[in-house]
């Protein structure tokens, strides 16, 4: 039985924003031909060429290299593709919607690692947004494999132009199209519940039944038509904004043009007339006789919330507009930890794709951990755990080919080092070969600078932030590892002791270590008692820190190459006189930020407002969960370092952040960050407080005529204002 098309409704009925109408049996090419004449592409040999599908090879390593037939589908908005054996949990089609970026060309880690076999003009990769996997592909011809890439690219740019009306009826068609997985225009409880799970909406299941329930009319168990509609007006009901519009509307609940306009006054839009409320609504209002009369009803009104028009974000900060000619010190920067990660720390896959998509959300400082590898390579990985392994040489060509891809402010390569000095000069031949004029080797005038470059003068610049090779760090190879590797040993530590005495899979592993991540995230890290694993930790450390007193020298080679960004140590007492070192960046774990903010609130912002400084989370997240960065961010802290590859209310904020100023990764810190004098202090913000003192003090004076002349004491009250 053909699909349905969701269309919304356009009568006079205002309860509903959607409506279901099943297919008359027309022609599936008269429907695509409608669909690209709306998009005026209808003819465009790209696009039309796509309707008619191509086969591709679909490459996942060396082995698996499979044939498969992929066709747009008649909406234009959504690919279909077949495999030789039906798969019963696959729907067989991915959305445009999806779709993060195409690349043509061996353009992705796999396609440089399987794909040798096929030219590499046939080849294109298809990137997702989320976690989903790469989609590495190669056409039979470069002509086909071009048409596919301008045609995606069309089409794209066509979605992206739609209206939020037009997103969402086909937000609503794709899912539904999906959830009703035998295509007979009903749904059962069952594709109910699995449309939830696809929309990302948690409902208990017996809240969930009872609404299936209320809209099944018919008592058949299963929505049709206009049950269906009903169940989504329930299911897009959104309160919070539902209470604002009756606030406004009063008790007849609709806007007029008046009541909408004092609505944008009260946002802040105080410019905004009544010529431009009417627009709004005859822009989103769904209601044709509402909108003739320049009314706003509820949905409409949340059609406008929802719109670009709605957003908070101010228009003008979508590209470029701060002063990017301050000291790099001066900004919060866009900066990822374990970048190279895609899952946890302990058995997760390691990947270039990584790196790809931290630059394509606007990051500037990504990580790398080097060890030594096979061959004379130094690999990336998380070291010491399950992890898979990377080749350094692979992860500077991503940089080289991504990092300005979406920002033209420099990148910041932060080098964890545990390489010997071969493998560092091979490092640094890597760096110079593959970056070429990207790589800054020197400072811009040649001379020690007093104050960071900005990010204007560093603009398609890679810096590079590594430990450097000094007379002063020579001296002090036979002294003990610094704090932050200590850390470091003992994170590594205690993995292996857990995996000895777990004897388990990763999973296991991760179980074993959560309550320490939950007990973090309770904030009883700070307290003094110590678990038992801690302190078998601890006391493995120490053996380890005998055994590796004699730590390995830096490669001159690979020291050369750090100019603005040299790694060094912070200590609290060290705070209030410490004087300006602008190309120091200490790197300090999220417990040491916390306790700086705490107890050197204000030197420590001082601190940073000449230097960089990276705040990292404990190696306790075994999960890779996030800290908050608002609290470091706080403390003038630039380089923010947050997982990126695990979504959560943490890295919201950090794309919050980061959205204005054109993602471009970098936001100016307000004035007060910037100040050396500021009297800010994190843990006491506010404006600065007023002391008063007040001073007792005696004055003597003579009683009055004919009272004996006697000296009375007297105490009197003298502010002073300190």
């Amino acid at each position: 039985m053909p699909c349905p098309r969701w269309k919304r409704r356009s009568g006079g009925e205002l309860e509903s924003s959607f409506r279901i109408l099943v297919s008359d049996g027309g022609s599936q090419e008269r429907a695509a031909l409608r669909a690209l004449k709306k998009m005026d592409l209808n003819e465009d040999e790209d696009v039309l060429a796509m309707l008619k599908g191509s086969q591709f090879c679909k490459i996942r390593s060396l082995k698996w290299q499979k044939v498969r037939f992929y066709r747009l589908q008649e909406d234009c908005m959504t690919v279909w593709f077949q495999r030789r054996f039906r798969h019963p949990k696959s729907h067989h089609v991915f959305s445009l919607q999806h779709i993060e970026a195409v690349r043509q060309g061996h353009q992705s880690e796999g396609l440089r690692r399987y794909g040798g076999a096929f030219p590499s003009s046939c080849c294109l990769t298809i990137t997702f947004k989320g976690r989903c996997k790469n989609l590495d592909l190669a056409a039979s011809t470069e002509e086909e494999a071009q048409r596919w890439v301008r045609g995606l690219a069309k089409l794209r740019a066509r979605l992206d132009a739609m209206s939020q009306r037009e997103k969402l009826d086909h937000w609503i068609h794709g899912y539904l199209h999906q959830a009703d997985s035998d295509h007979d225009s009903k749904m059962s409880f069952k594709e109910i519940k699995h449309l939830l799970q696809m929309v990302n909406v948690t409902m208990d299941d017996m809240y969930a039944h009872q609404l299936f329930k209320e809209c099944d009319s018919s008592r058949n168990e299963q929505l049709e038509d206009a049950e269906i509609e009903e169940f989504l007006r329930r299911l897009l009901k959104r309160p919070e904004l539902e209470e604002i519009f009756y606030r406004y509307s009063g008790e007849d609940r609709v806007l007029s043009a008046t009541e909408l306009l004092e609505f944008l006054h009260d946002q802040g839009e105080e410019g905004a007339t009544v010529a431009q409320a009417q627009h709004l609504i005859r822009t989103y209002e769904l209601n044709e006789k509402a909108k003739q009369h320049n009314l706003m009803m509820l949905d409409g009104f949340m059609m406008f919330l929802l719109s670009p028009d709605g957003a908070v974000l101010d228009p003008t900060h979508k590209d470029v507009y701060q002063d990017m000619n301050q000291p790099l010190s001066h900004y919060f920067i866009s900066s990822s930890h374990n970048t190279y990660l895609t899952q946890s720390q302990i058995g997760g896959v390691s990947s270039t794709e990584a790196y790809i998509r931290a630059f394509a959300q606007g990051c500037r400082c990504v990580e790398l951990d080097c060890w030594e590898g096979p061959d004379g390579e130094p690999v990336v990985y998380h070291g010491h755990t399950f992890t898979s392994k990377i080749l350094f040489r692979d992860v500077i060509q991503a940089v080289r080919d991504h990092a300005f891809s979406l920002s033209p402010y420099p990148v910041i390569l932060s080098l964890e080092n545990h390489c010997g000095m071969q493998q560092q000069s091979t490092m640094a031949h890597y760096l110079r070969t593959i970056l070429g004029n990207m790589l800054v080797t020197e400072t811009l005038d040649g001379k020690i600078p007093e104050e960071l470059p900005s990010p204007e003068q560093l603009k398609g610049k890679v810096l590079v932030k590594g430990k450097k090779q000094t007379v002063h760090q020579k001296k002090e190879a036979l002294s003990d590892p610094p704090a932050e590797d200590k850390e470091n040993e003992l994170k590594l530590l205690k993995v292996k002791s857990f995996t000895k005495r777990r004897k388990s899979s990763t999973h296991k592993l991760e179980e074993s270590v959560l309550p320490y991540i939950e007990e973090e995230e309770e904030g009883k890290e700070e307290q003094d008692e110590k678990s038992e694993e801690e302190e078998e930790g601890e006391a493995e450390a120490g053996q380890y820190n005998k055994q590796t007193k004699k730590r390995p020298q830096i490669s001159s080679r690979l020291s050369d190459l750090i100019v603005y960004c040299c790694s060094s140590h912070l200590n609290a007492m060290d705070l209030p006189g410490i004087q300006p070192q602008p190309c120091r960046v200490p790197s300090l774990s999220e417990r040491k930020a916390r306790k700086f903010i705490k107890e050197a609130g204000n030197h420590f912002v001082r601190h940073n407002t000449d230097q960089l400084c990276r705040v990292y989370p404990l190696g306790l997240r075994m999960t890779s969960a996030n800290y908050n960065p608002q609290e470091m961010w706080n403390g003038g802290c630039q380089l923010v370092a947050l997982n990126f590859q695990t979504p959560g209310y943490e890295m919201d904020l950090n794309n919050g952040r980061f959205l204005v100023n054109g993602k471009c990764g970098y936001v100016l810190k307000p004035a007060f960050l910037r100040q050396r004098d500021t009297t800010f202090d994190p843990e006491r913000p506010g404006p600065p407080q007023t002391t008063l003192i007040i001073k007792r003090e005696a004055k003597l004076y003579r009683g009055p005529a004919g009272s004996g002349g006697d000296l009375w004491g007297t105490q009197g009250l003298r502010p002073e204002r300190d």
